[in-house]
């Protein structure tokens, strides 16, 4: 697993710190930090004439890394590793939702740090692609849009996949979509079920499955992409073949269906005995729905399924999908040859109570 927390000696700073780490560079920027010396795990840099210390372990890159200094903490967040393509910002813990299967449970309060945020994007590499992830990141809509607006003037090279609920779209948004670009962003909205009461259900809120239909057709009217994502549960296995005629029926622009398997964290994790679908020895309303929605012309990807847990016919469906940070493989994975092309497990996954019908390919 990869920290995404560095350790850093204190500064005394009264507002949070956006610095880009260069080992080396002539054309220095505002945000930028040289590095000096290194002693061990210690890295010396010079801030605009001032000494900012690190201490990470040996061989870990961090020439380009965007990091985040916060008054009062020993430890700096890795906003932007430079060598990796899973860089995602957490825009708010803030939620209305209550998902039975959430792997960010939602908090009261919000820490505004859009300003922080959209420098760090700013000093990204070129081309970089960027999640934008929540909590719900358009509880904060104004200044996500802004936030966008702006980068799609000062970065227009810059991608971002964002994860929304869907439930705060309105008309007047059409317009600001089209105008930060809508082939910057690919938006990833959740849909669980092809009926209102178990969607609603699944998600602890009257009303969700009609308020996404209709930001469905104002993302559409502004050409947006959408990836559309449903995590498998028990709850809503039986009905997925359902949801593959719904989605292929009324929803036949997305730009892929994402079919997702449970996460063991958060809600998640309290809720796994009875929302886990051992997919690797029940595959058959999955492979259903895959079929319908393959027939309809619905490009279709499984993510965080270990291609073991699938049958052959469908693995290449299975996306590397696990970010790197949170990504690691199981000891019987060792000599299986499929290795380096499947996604592997989540760092928390829990084999005693996962998969049943796994094993090398």
């Amino acid at each position: 697993m990869i920290d995404l927390r560095i350790k850093v000696e204190p500064l005394p700073i009264v507002d949070p710190l956006i610095v880009r780490l260069r080992n080396m560079a002539d054309d220095l920027g505002p945000n930028d930090a040289v590095l000096i010396g290194t002693d061990g795990a210690r890295r010396e840099y010079d801030f605009q004439g001032f000494s900012l210390t690190l201490h990470a372990a040996d061989g870990v890159p961090l020439d380009n890394d965007v990091i985040m200094v916060l008054p009062g903490q020993a430890s700096a967040r890795r906003l932007i590793r430079a060598d990796s393509q899973h860089n995602t910002f957490l825009i708010t813990e803030q939620c209305d939702q209550l998902c039975i299967m959430c792997s960010q449970p939602p908090k009261k309060n919000h820490v505004d740090l859009f300003a922080e945020l959209e420098t760090a994007a700013s000093l990204a590499p070129t081309n970089a692609y960027i999640g934008l992830s929540g909590g719900e990141p358009l509880l904060h809509k104004k200044k996500l849009f802004g936030m966008l607006r702006s980068l799609a003037k000062t970065r227009p090279d810059l991608k971002f996949h964002i994860l929304s609920n869907g439930q705060h779209f309105d008309e007047m948004d059409i317009a600001t979509l089209q105008e930060i670009g809508p082939e910057r962003i690919l938006w990833g909205i959740p849909l669980y079920a092809a009926e209102t009461e178990l969607h609603d259900a699944i998600v602890n809120k009257q009303g969700a499955f009609d308020r996404l239909l209709q930001s469905f057709a104002i993302l559409f009217e502004a050409g947006a992409a959408i990836e559309l994502r449903t995590v498998v549960m028990q709850q809503n296995d039986i009905n997925l073949p359902a949801l593959a005629g719904f989605v292929g029926t009324a929803l036949p622009f997305v730009e892929r269906w994402a079919i997702m398997q449970l996460e063991n964290i958060g809600f998640g994790r309290m809720n796994w005995d009875l929302s886990f679908k051992d997919t690797s020895t029940d595959f058959d309303n999955l492979a259903r729905a895959i079929n319908i929605a393959t027939a309809r012309d619905v490009p279709v990807q499984l993510y965080n399924f270990p291609l073991c847990s699938v049958p052959e016919r469908y693995r290449h469906l299975a996306a590397a999908s696990i970010s790197d940070w949170k990504n690691r493989q199981e000891p019987f994975c060792t000599n299986c040859s499929a290795r380096q092309r499947c996604g592997g497990f989540f760092e928390w996954y829990d084999h005693s109570k996962g998969f049943r019908g796994l094993g090398p390919i």
